[in-house]
């Protein structure tokens, strides 16, 4: 038996509300896999309730996530399904939306 060994399951997890650029946000959850909120950095899983929009944010290091379920819009129009990997490099600006609901896992980290 490995105990050092940790295990999230994002399916059973405790959700709680959004506020990882800094605010509470109308229907968005999360629940933090490693995620520290002191260094902006580490996994995360993200719901996004129909209806619910991002604010518009400015990353202070890269985020990449994997949409798992539902489709997300970002503000350029491009929608976003089930498999699409994407990556924002730090200092990039963006906000997003779905009509469908989402689920995503994410991380923020520095480059390699």
């Amino acid at each position: 038996m490995n105990e050092s060994r940790e295990i999230t399951n994002i399916y059973k997890g405790q959700f709680v509300p959004y506020d990882l650029d800094g605010q509470e946000q109308e229907k968005i959850t999360v629940l933090n896999i490693s995620y520290d909120p002191k260094l902006g950095k580490g996994w995360y899983a993200m719901r996004l309730e129909p209806g619910a929009e991002t604010v518009v944010h400015v990353h202070d290091v890269d985020e990449e996530f994997l949409i798992l379920e539902g489709h997300l819009i970002e503000d350029d129009g491009t929608i976003l399904k089930p498999g699409d990997f994407v990556t924002y490099p730090k200092g990039s600006r963006h906000n997003s939306r779905t009509n469908t609901g989402c689920l995503l896992i994410g991380i923020n980290h520095d480059g390699v």
